[in-house]
């Protein structure tokens, strides 16, 4: 029901109730009786819907609109009719009581209601501050693990680059006693092929288990991003997909230019792998606002067949990979220098349909964009 409804109800029903007091003959009083109850009504409904103030206000209407009934229709029989005019009372007692009993109750759901609102903001900041430990969790066991790795590592890459570097000197040399066209120079050859690609892995290796070392200098990330995309669009080998950067400006920020570039080559060269020959990556980069903090986001978006669901999860995990011949530390070493800039990095389905991998970094202005 409207609230402006409501005085419109109120005046109605006393106006009703008050006519068949007045057009109703005095001999049957026992038709008055049940007509003075039924004030009640309109008075209880005022005071539920206005409160003290309604239910007085109510009240004293029907007190005044009921009066003149009693004194010039009832007038002669003061003594014996003497309840009707007490009725006239309890009207504004009634009022009174119910009108308070209504104020009260809405005092108390405006305080549910104060208290309802203080839990459920309590609860949103409770849920932010569960996020931020499950994330501060996830970052020590990846730390604990890369702890676990790093210590390996460093005996590992020991142990197997020296004698590599010595299987891959020696498979030169006795090369050379071969010529190209024999088995033996084309056995040699897949051999030192080998020796390179283990090396590369040992290098992949060594790289991801070595802490981050960030070296903020002011960095021009749109400059960075067009130089990789100038660079990759040069070279034609195992994909040609094309690369598109959608980026108008971005504010200059401090971060390891190094560092940076290769985390975004990375990026690309994988976004241009999943497309395939004749497939399109877009690079968009634009400046978003969130908890009054700037971030710069990147979103490399490919059109290949896209990320299942069910191992999104484990992408940026070590040693993860769904390549015949990766590593599963190009990912991973990447989310590593992201973090490191106090960023982070995520993937979802790109609206192309493939892949889109997320980054975004904190910018810190440093002032000094104008002299750049």
């Amino acid at each position: 029901m409207k609230k402006t409804a409501r005085p419109f109800i109120l005046i109605m029903c006393i106006i009703a109730i008050s006519m068949l007091h007045y057009l109703t003959p005095l001999n049957r009083p026992y038709l008055h009786d049940i007509y003075q109850r039924l004030y009640y009504l309109p008075i209880i409904l005022a005071a539920f819907w206005y409160g003290l103030r309604g239910g007085l206000a109510c009240s004293f209407i029907v007190s005044i609109v009921y009066a003149p009934h009693l004194l010039f229709q009832w007038g002669g029989h003061m003594t014996m009719e003497m309840e009707k005019y007490l009725e006239i009372l309890l009207y504004n007692v009634v009022g009174g009581v119910t009108g308070f009993l209504s104020h009260r109750e809405r005092q108390r759901a405006a305080s549910l209601k104060k208290s309802d609102e203080s839990l459920r903001g309590s609860y949103d900041r409770l849920l932010v501050q569960s996020e931020k430990i499950r994330l501060i969790e996830e970052q020590l066991r990846n730390s604990e693990r890369l702890s676990a790795i790093g210590e390996m590592s460093a005996v590992l890459v020991h142990e197997i680059r020296n004698p590599l570097t010595s299987i891959r000197g020696y498979a030169e040399y006795i090369r050379k006693a071969f010529k190209p066209n024999e088995k033996n120079y084309e056995f040699l050859t897949i051999l030192i092929k080998e020796a390179d690609r283990l090396s590369t892995v040992v290098t992949d290796f060594l790289r991801f288990s070595q802490p981050v070392v960030i070296r903020p200098q002011p960095c021009n990330v749109l400059e960075e991003l067009q130089t990789i995309v100038t660079l990759v669009s040069l070279d034609t080998g195992q994909s040609r997909a094309s690369v598109i950067l959608s980026c108008e400006s971005l504010p200059i920020t401090m971060a390891d230019n190094q560092k940076l570039r290769q985390a975004f080559l990375n990026l690309i060269q994988n976004a241009r792998q999943a497309a395939g020959i004749d497939g399109i990556v877009t690079i968009n980069a634009f400046v978003e606002q969130s908890d009054n903090k700037e971030f710069i986001v990147i979103h490399f978006d490919d059109n290949g067949a896209g990320v299942p669901p069910e191992i999104r999860d484990k992408l940026f995990e070590p040693f993860f990979t769904t390549k015949t011949d990766g590593t599963g530390l190009g990912l991973s070493t990447t989310r590593k220098t992201i973090e490191g800039h106090g960023g982070a990095i995520d993937v979802d389905a790109a609206p192309v349909g493939g892949a889109r991998f997320i980054v975004r970094l904190p910018a810190r202005r440093t002032g000094i964009e104008e002299n750049i």
